[in-house]
């Protein structure tokens, strides 16, 4: 039976070192089952026992969502592989949550049936994608070809594995897919752990509703061998920031101006401004803002981790009044906490904390904070923002009445795209790693105390300026 049940407990299971599942919960030994697989048999379910090779052959501990087929269902789940304390006996713990039940994906139409037979059968190998363009399948005989590890990409970002470069007339083709929910041919791409160069093309796919359900894939490789050298007369790539950065350029291009006028438009719907309208058709439109401005914070995340991770990266450093900075911060959101009937306890108007920084950094910084504060409150909680003084540094505390963070999330969430709990509405999983980026920039830090019921508390830190 395929249910989502994600207040049970984690499901549990022990791999040993030849890969075979020696112990499971029922959850995991009925999904094995169904799978073909048997205990003392190897792990049946592909994307699993991808993982627990992975975390056995890193020696350490990899956490990732993955989308496994049960029968005429898809399963999302989420997978912690953690080897065993004692590296000899070669074990991995299993630790998997989420057990989300979803209609597996089936081709809307024959066109469309007959589109994606053709792409594939014209392809090198496949690849596909979620609508959020996490990677959800890669062909095994690829990755043992070419030399990348399909476990360690399926349920990241596309980008985290191709690095996309401009096509013919500098375009990016999936950009234009992406928008338009359409396929996309010629777009010029480079698998990042290996070097190879490939071309992608993709259809469009849709679920059981006709909704956006991501791409299914094919990627045609234009160089078999990775060249060990380039010969003096030979044109030099450009090099993998120029790329980046162009992307990003182009992304920001594309979508910022079409995003702007969706959420104006439908803000405007929303307020009636051009006459009465029936209530639920103008609360479509506020949803359909409120996802714009989703999308849009997507959008100047993927700009900023763009600029951030470029090595010529600096910011600012001048005088600011950090209390100043938290004032202002949690005012920007104080509409936001008001519609979540969230209550945010700011410093006092006459406190001052100096410090040194870049003032519209440390905004961003506190911003996401104290956004994240009120995002994970409960209705009628109460967010406390303190600016104090310890020592040669300068703090402000965010801490919030939420469900709190276990011990062993917390250094995981200030990692790029990793979110404690993926099925929860929320962000795009980089606010936290740009903000502690931006404060190390300046020389300051992000860090978290926090335990499951309690609650959390963010510090973020600046040099004290006296």
């Amino acid at each position: 039976m395929n249910v989502s049940e994600p207040m049970l407990p984690p499901v549990r299971g022990l791999v040993d070192r030849d890969g075979r599942l020696v112990e499971a919960d029922q959850r995991l030994h009925d999904l094995n089952a169904r799978a073909g697989g048997a205990i003392g048999q190897p792990l049946a379910v592909p994307q699993i026992a991808a993982l627990a090779r992975l975390a056995q052959r890193l020696g350490i501990l990899v956490s990732r969502g993955v989308i496994a087929a049960d029968g005429p269902d898809d399963l999302e789940l989420w997978v912690r592989a953690e080897p065993d304390p004692a590296p000899a006996s070669g074990n991995v713990h299993l630790h998997i949550t989420g057990w989300r039940s979803r209609a597996a994906w089936h081709p809307a139409a024959a066109a469309e049936e007959r589109a994606t037979d053709f792409l594939r059968s014209e392809a090198d190998w496949l690849w596909e994608t979620d609508s959020a363009l996490r990677l959800t399948f890669l062909s095994l005989s690829a990755g043992t070809r070419y030399g990348f590890d399909v476990g360690a990409m399926l349920g990241q970002p596309l980008t985290r594995f191709f690095a996309l470069g401009e096509g013919d007339g500098g375009a990016f083709p999936i950009l234009g897919g992406l928008a338009l929910q359409q396929r996309f041919d010629d777009q010029p791409a480079t698998i990042r752990s290996t070097g190879h160069r490939v071309r992608l093309a993709a259809n469009p796919r849709t679920d059981a509703n006709g909704v956006f359900a991501g791409f299914i894939g094919a990627a045609h490789v234009l160089e078999d061998v990775v060249p060990t050298a380039v010969a003096p007369t030979a044109p030099v790539p450009p090099p993998q920031d120029a790329i980046t950065t162009a992307f990003a350029a182009r992304l920001d291009q594309a979508l910022r101006a079409p995003l702007d006028r969706i959420i104006a438009n439908a803000d405007s719907i929303h307020a009636q401004s051009e006459g009465p309208l029936r209530q639920d058709y103008a609360d479509y439109a506020a949803d359909i803002a409120s996802a714009g401005r989703h999308l849009m914070g997507l959008v100047d995340d993927l700009v900023d981790l763009q600029a951030i991770e470029r090595p010529d990266f600096v910011v600012a450093r001048e005088p600011l009044d950090l209390a100043d900075v938290a004032r202002r911060a949690a005012g920007l959101l104080q509409v936001r906490a008001s519609d979540a009937k969230v209550r945010i306890d700011r410093p006092s108007l006459g406190e001052t904390l100096a410090a040194t920084g870049e003032f519209r950094r440390a905004l961003q910084v506190l911003v996401n904070l104290i956004g994240n504060a009120v995002r994970y409150s409960p209705p009628e909680g109460m967010v406390w923002v303190r600016a104090e003084r310890e020592g040669n540094v300068a703090a402000v505390i965010v801490a919030d009445q939420g469900k709190g963070i276990a011990p062993e999330d917390q250094a995981r969430i200030f990692e790029k795209f990793e979110r404690v709990d993926p099925r929860e509405a929320g962000g795009s999983g980089l606010g936290l790693y740009i903000a502690r980026r931006l404060a190390r920039a300046m020389g300051g830090d992000v860090t978290v105390d926090s335990a499951p019921g309690q609650g959390a508390r963010f510090v973020f830190t600046l040099p004290y300026r006296g």
